[in-house]
């Protein structure tokens, strides 16, 4: 990538998609590094807001991606294999070689936090079953390392999709806050058409 985006989010679960569509809506150059080997790709998804017949953890995670394009992510197939934060920007590399510059790197790396602590970031005990290690974050969801922020079952909150992907919004709108100096609001008025009189 020959130029740095404003902010680059590790892993393309609900968590990383959630946070795609934010940051992409906010008109931030928004980049989704994603190794496609998640949790949810495994899931049956029953308990989710708006889909009473339940839904698979792939389409989930297709809808989420497709979501996150429309709103202007860039998405990118690749395995992060090294987070640097030395230097004026934040460099990712992946397992292919391939490196990408963010200002600012949000990882939604799920149960994985072998990155983050490869790259010096605070992690601690977790406490959601069948999770061993989180990344320590502040309780705007910054790790210990400037510029590094981090969402979802990465930063120790529960598995559920709509709990991450909650997550994944709160964690980016801070981040986009933070960025603007005010509270970023991102919420479109339902457009109402006339009532047909009869």
């Amino acid at each position: 990538m020959s130029d740095t985006c404003d902010v680059a989010i590790v892993g393309g679960g609900p968590a990383g998609a959630s946070a795609a569509i934010f940051a992409a809506r906010a008109g931030l150059h928004t980049l989704v590094l994603d190794a496609d080997k998640g949790m949810t790709r495994r899931a049956m998804v029953n308990n989710l807001l708006g889909h009473p017949d339940g839904i698979s953890g792939p389409e989930l995670v297709e809808r989420g991606r497709e979501h996150a394009r429309r709103a202007g992510a860039e998405w990118v197939t690749a395995d992060v294999t090294a987070l640097d934060p030395g230097g004026q920007s934040l460099r990712l590399t992946t397992a292919d070689g391939r490196s990408f510059e963010a200002e600012q790197v949000v990882l939604t790396t799920g149960a994985s936090v072998a990155l983050a602590r490869d790259a010096g970031l605070t992690t601690r005990p977790a406490t959601e079953p069948h999770i061993k290690e989180a990344i320590e974050v502040d309780a705007q969801g910054r790790t210990s390392v400037p510029g590094v922020w981090a969402a979802g079952t990465a930063a120790g909150v529960s598995v559920h999709v709509i709990v991450t992907a909650g997550d994944g919004a709160r964690v980016v709108l801070n981040l986009i806050s933070t960025r603007k100096g005010q509270r970023h609001v991102d919420h479109d008025v339902l457009v109402q058409t006339p009532a047909t009189v009869h």
